[in-house]
């Protein structure tokens, strides 16, 4: 008797019959191939191509810096009046330079001596601005301003590094390096400026703490790195304060926040460069080499070799002498 074994294994359904018959029928007819996608140009891709063809060179307004015409600020705001001219096109904010013996930069159509003047020795001066100067070039109603006094030079101009409100005396840099002026005024580079100020009110502990920490400005917020109480009588008090930065009268408004008048305001120290006491009001000093390559260490700058000072001197009681006789004769011709 012939015995037939049984199968364990399940059947297959007929949809799997289906889905075999059908991968074994693709198996034998060749995939067409598809063509690649080709990638259509977009914005983006221009703008990527533009970066990369972007022109080479130092921005316009570092270089007219750097050749004494002015802090960056300053030259910014002349490139943004179309004042400024490169190989007789007129330059915009944003312009870059490479500079050559054949480049020809003008401002209000005079050449601008490029190569010369970046071999020029990087010079430094202390000036103590008097209260009633104005920190500008010019003033169209005829007030002083603080670069009445100050001693000419060819082929440079001197630079004011930041700026004093017209009721505020004491410590106030100028220098020929344009690039070294720029980066001694930028809020990155931190430089402290200390002021003494005398204020008028009350003033208590939870209200110099609030100083301290912080408060919230117009144009954001602002705090004192130190205060130190020096003395006063009465209402009438002497504090020395200390800022990193040189916001538009930022002192006053931070007193003001609190209620308290600033009746007097003198800039005593930049950096470590201390106001000298032998240094009558608007009277100037030109700095020695090694206070220049302080500045110039403490703002990322190489040194400087040359100085236009002459060491031979004992120059400090001279220049002190001699500055308050032309501050005199100064004060005089203005009022006469």
């Amino acid at each position: 008797m012939t015995t037939f074994r049984k199968s364990n294994s399940p059947k297959r359904s007929d949809s799997t019959k289906n889905t075999q018959n059908s991968s074994s029928s693709r198996q034998g007819v060749a995939r067409p191939k598809l063509a690649k996608k080709v990638e259509k140009p977009t914005a983006i891709n221009e703008v990527n191509v533009a970066k990369t063809t972007k022109v080479s060179g130092e921005k316009l307004q570092k270089v007219l810096a750097r050749a004494g015409q002015g802090s960056r600020r300053e030259i910014e705001e002349v490139i943004a009046a179309g004042r400024v001219s490169v190989d007789g096109k007129i330059a915009t904010l944003g312009d870059r330079v490479q500079v050559s013996s054949s480049t020809k930069i003008r401002i209000d159509g005079h050449l601008v001596n490029l190569i010369p003047t970046q071999k020029e020795i990087c010079r430094v001066l202390m000036y103590y601005k008097p209260e009633g100067e104005l920190c500008t070039r010019s003033d169209p109603e005829g007030r002083a301003t603080v670069f009445d006094r100050l001693p000419r030079i060819s082929g440079s101009r001197w630079i004011a590094v930041g700026r004093l409100d017209i009721n505020t005396s004491g410590l106030l840099l100028f220098t020929t390096d344009g690039e070294l002026a720029n980066r001694l005024m930028h809020p990155s580079r931190e430089v402290e400026r200390e002021y003494s100020v005398r204020v008028f009110g009350e003033v208590d502990d939870a209200m110099l703490q609030r100083l301290r920490k912080g408060v919230q400005l117009e144009d954001g917020p602002a705090s004192f790195k130190q205060i130190k109480v020096v003395g006063g009588t009465g209402l009438n008090q002497w504090f020395d304060v200390t800022l990193t930065e040189g916001r538009n009268r930022e002192v006053r408004r931070l007193w003001e926040s609190q209620g308290i008048q600033v009746s007097r305001l003198i800039r005593i120290r930049y950096g470590n460069i201390k106001l000298e006491k032998s240094l009558p009001r608007g009277g100037w000093e030109e700095m020695g080499l090694e206070q220049v390559n302080y500045l110039r260490e403490l703002v990322g700058l190489s040194a400087e070799t040359e100085t236009k000072v002459d060491v031979t001197k004992n120059r400090r009681r001279t220049s002190a002498r001699q500055i308050r006789k032309a501050v005199k004769q100064h004060t005089k011709y203005r009022k006469n």
